[in-house]
């Protein structure tokens, strides 16, 4: 099954994207075969630099006119120079470009361009910034604000419009850390509460993992996964995505025995324990995320745990990661990742032969019914 088939939304298409291609003096940034972006979720488009996120965006945003293929709104093919089409959408960049003035006189601008009553602009700004947390900023320099506060307003200016699609391109990017972490949860809090159909690029997987209801993974132009955010980004069906993601790919298993919702699969020599409404006999994919798996010496201090699965493993190798180890474990068959703090790490004495006990409960294991061709995403 190829990339833009699997994980198509089950809701009413908005924007379709078919036989995209872009090609910059004869070298082809991206070639996409189906991309839909469905009513009322918020897809987004992930992947590292250079991939075509962007370009995807402003394809489908109507912002480039693609090389090949066509842009369908409900249903209808529409192209760059369609202004009817462009005036459902509004957009959030990296940059914020807000402009001499003041917050509220920065909100109002599309709505001042579409004509709108200068009465109805002033209630609707209000509202608006009340949406992103900044009410009663309507007078404030907008030259003087912090980096997430402007984003904020860049934010509130564009849902002020009302638009039936959002297109957010690397909204928190430049932020710091500190900043960011914040303002990714509110992103999502506002997207969610308005229901507006939002594309939303970005580089950060914890960032796709906040706001996404559905990924779409882009590698060198192409689609590699897409499908519900919890599926795409817990199990990998290649090694190149498991890679990007931060985990082994997928694992193969069948299911051998089920009890109120728990399932017994057998992966190689090991059973682990699922929950999956997916019946006896099926082969399914599985996927456990490194930071769900805890770690603990094999000679009895394992404390108290609801962890249905306790498998003793051997350490494979260690990988720092930033503030945290990366530790391949491996056990009859079975290949899993667990993400350990470097204090954690040297107390246990990790490194390469080292066995320890690895807990995780089944609520953490990922299940999914395996494609019927192999390699299939």
């Amino acid at each position: 099954m190829s990339a833009s088939a699997h994980g198509r939304c089950g809701g009413t298409p908005v924007i379709v994207g078919e036989d995209l291609a872009v090609r910059y003096r004869r070298r082809t940034v991206l070639e996409v075969d189906r991309f839909d972006l469905c009513d009322g979720e918020t897809h987004v488009v992930l992947g590292p630099s250079g991939s075509g996120k962007s370009t995807l965006l402003r394809a489908l945003g109507l912002l480039e006119r693609p090389t090949r293929g066509r842009v369908l709104i409900d249903g209808a093919e529409t192209s760059v120079g369609d202004r009817a089409a462009r005036m459902m959408m509004a957009a959030v960049f990296q940059n914020p470009y807000l402009f001499k003035g003041t917050v509220g006189e920065n909100v109002a601008y599309g709505l001042k361009l579409r004509g709108v009553p200068k009465a109805d602009r002033t209630e609707r700004v209000a509202a608006a910034l009340e949406r992103v947390g900044l009410s009663g900023t309507e007078r404030a320099s907008a030259l003087q604000l912090s980096g997430g506060e402007a984003q904020r307003v860049a934010l509130a200016r564009a849902l002020v419009l009302e638009p039936r699609i959002l297109l957010l391109d690397e909204p928190l990017s430049y932020l710091d850390p500190l900043i960011k972490r914040r303002l990714v949860a509110d992103f999502s809090e506002i997207l969610s509460a308005e229901g507006v159909t939002s594309l939303y690029v970005t580089h950060d997987q914890d960032e796709a993992m906040v706001v996404a209801d559905r990924v779409t993974i882009l590698h060198e132009g192409r689609m590699v996964r897409t499908g519900p955010a919890d599926e795409v980004m817990t199990l990998p069906t290649d090694e190149w995505v498991a890679d990007f993601i931060g985990m082994d790919a997928a694992l193969r298993g069948r299911i051998t025995a089920t009890d109120e919702g728990i399932a017994e699969i057998v992966i190689g020599g090991e059973l682990v324990y699922g929950c999956t409404p997916l019946p006896v006999g099926v082969d399914v994919l599985v996927g456990i995320r490194p930071e769900d798996v805890m770690l603990f010496e094999t000679g009895g201090g394992i404390p108290h745990s609801s962890a249905r699965n306790r498998l003793v493993m051997r350490v494979e190798a260690v990988e720092r990661r930033g503030s945290t180890d990366r530790v391949s474990l491996s056990s009859n068959g079975l290949k899993i990742a667990a993400s350990v703090s470097r204090a954690a790490s040297k107390e246990l004495g990790l490194g390469r032969g080292t066995e320890v006990a690895a807990l995780f409960k089944a609520t953490a294991v990922r299940v999914a019914p395996a494609p019927s061709v192999p390699g299939g995403v």
